[in-house]
C-alpha cells in the first residue's frame, strides 16, 4: 500500500457518510476520495457525497499533540472569514468532536486554483507580466485580511496582544538555546551573526501596532492562485493564524521572497520560472498603497522573520545531529538558516 492509500485508509469513510447525514449536509456514501497535495501532519481530501463536493481537512493520526485543536482554530478563523474579501475555501461545517474520525475536522467548499510550488501552469508560465501581477495578488490578499476588525470578526480572544513584539526575540532565542539537548548538534556558532541579529531587532523594535489577524505563515506556497488569471482563489493553511500585529506576515513574505540574484539566496522557496516577479521592496511599496499602513519599520518585520524561520529551521539540523530526523534534510534545512540570518546581516547594515 502507498503512503497515499495509507493516509486515505485513517479516515473511516463509513462514519464520515453518517455524520453527513445527520448533519443534513449529505446522502450517501462517500466517493471518489483523492489526496491533495499539503503537509504530512494534516490530511486534504476532496470527496463526493450526495452528489456534493467536499475538501475534509484533518491532522494525520498523532502527527502532533495539539492536532484537533489546531483544526478548530482553522474552522473558527473560516467561519470568521465568511462574507469578507479575504479570499479563502469556505467553510462549509466543522467536527468539534474527536470520536468521528478520530480527531477533530472540517469540511470546506472545494477551490479551483493551483500552489506554485507544484508547478506554473500556462499562462502564467510563459508570461513575465502575468507572474508581476501574481506577485502584487498576494499583497491584495494581505490588505484584504487587515481590513478584517478581528474584533467584529469575534477574534478578540485569539491571541495574546500584551508584549506581543517585545516577546518576539528571546522566544525564539530560547527556541534556538533549547537544541543543546540534541547531541552532536555543532551549536549558535555554526550560524553566522544570529546574535547581531537578535541584538539589533531588539534595539529597533516598533513602540506599537494596530492590532489585527494575521495567517502566521503567509508566502507564495500558501495561496492557491486562479488557473484564468494572477489573482488568488484563495489563501490557505490558517493554521497559525493569531490575532497581533499584521505586519509580521508583510515581514514573512519579504523573508521567503526570493531574491532577484545568485547574490541574494536568502529565500528558501524556490519557484520557477521566476523572472516577472516583483521585488521583495516593490512588494512593500504596494503594501503601503493597499494599505495605507506606515511602512517605515517593515525592514524590521522582515528581518524578525529571517531569524524566526531561520532558527525553525536549525531545529530540524540538530534533530539530524542527533539521528532523529534525515540528515539530508537537516543539512539543507541548516544551509537555508545560514541563507536567512545572512539576508539579514545585509538588510540591517
Amino acid at each position: 500500500m502507498s503512503d497515499a492509500q495509507e493516509r486515505l485508509a485513517s479516515i473511516d469513510l463509513v462514519r464520515l457518510s453518517h455524520w453527513l447525514r445527520a448533519q443534513g449536509l449529505a446522502d450517501g456514501a462517500v466517493q471518489g476520495p483523492t489526496l491533495l497535495a499539503g503537509g504530512t501532519q494534516n490530511l486534504i481530501v476532496r470527496l463526493r457525497c450526495g452528489g456534493r463536493e467536499f475538501v475534509l481537512r484533518k491532522a494525520a493520526g498523532t502527527a502532533y499533540a495539539n492536532g484537533s485543536e489546531t483544526m478548530r482554530r482553522e474552522a473558527r478563523i473560516l467561519a470568521a472569514l465568511a462574507g469578507t474579501d479575504v479570499p479563502h475555501a469556505r467553510l462549509i461545517a466543522a467536527c468539534k468532536d474527536d470520536a468521528v474520525l478520530g480527531g477533530a475536522f472540517y469540511l470546506m467548499e472545494p477551490v479551483e486554483g493551483f500552489n506554485v510550488g507544484m508547478g506554473m501552469p500556462e499562462p502564467h508560465a510563459s508570461q513575465p507580466a502575468m507572474r508581476r501581477a501574481m506577485g502584487f495578488a498576494l499583497i491584495d490578499g494581505l490588505a484584504a485580511l487587515r481590513r478584517v476588525d478581528p474584533v467584529a470578526a469575534g477574534l478578540s480572544d485569539l491571541g495574546h496582544l500584551d508584549g506581543f513584539l517585545e516577546r518576539q526575540v528571546s522566544r525564539w532565542r530560547t527556541q534556538l538555546e533549547s537544541y543543546a539537548r540534541y547531541e552532536g548538534w555543532p551549536g549558535a556558532n555554526g550560524l553566522p551573526q544570529v546574535e547581531a541579529v537578535g541584538r539589533w531587532l531588539e534595539q529597533h523594535m516598533p513602540k506599537g501596532f494596530t492590532p489585527g489577524i494575521l495567517h502566521g505563515d503567509y508566502h507564495i506556497k500558501n495561496v492557491l492562485f486562479r488557473p484564468d488569471s494572477p489573482a488568488l482563489a484563495a489563501i490557505v493553511d490558517w493554521e497559525l493564524s493569531t490575532v497581533g500585529d499584521p505586519m509580521i506576515d508583510l515581514g514573512w513574505l519579504m523573508a521567503t521572497w526570493r531574491g532577484q540574484g545568485a547574490d541574494d539566496p536568502g529565500s528558501p522557496i524556490e519557484i520557477e520560472p521566476w523572472s516577472g516577479f516583483p521585488t521583495a521592496a516593490e512588494l512593500v511599496d504596494c503594501y503601503a498603497e493597499r494599505t495605507g499602513a506606515d511602512v517605515s519599520q517593515a525592514r524590521w518585520y522582515g528581518v524578525l522573520a529571517c531569524y524566526k524561520l531561520g532558527l525553525l529551521l536549525e531545529g530540524t539540523f540538530a534533530r539530524s545531529c542527533a539521528g532523529k530526523a534525515d540528515q539530508a534534510l537537516g543539512q539543507r534545512f541548516h544551509n537555508n538558516a545560514v541563507n536567512l540570518l545572512q539576508r539579514a546581516a545585509r538588510w540591517i547594515e
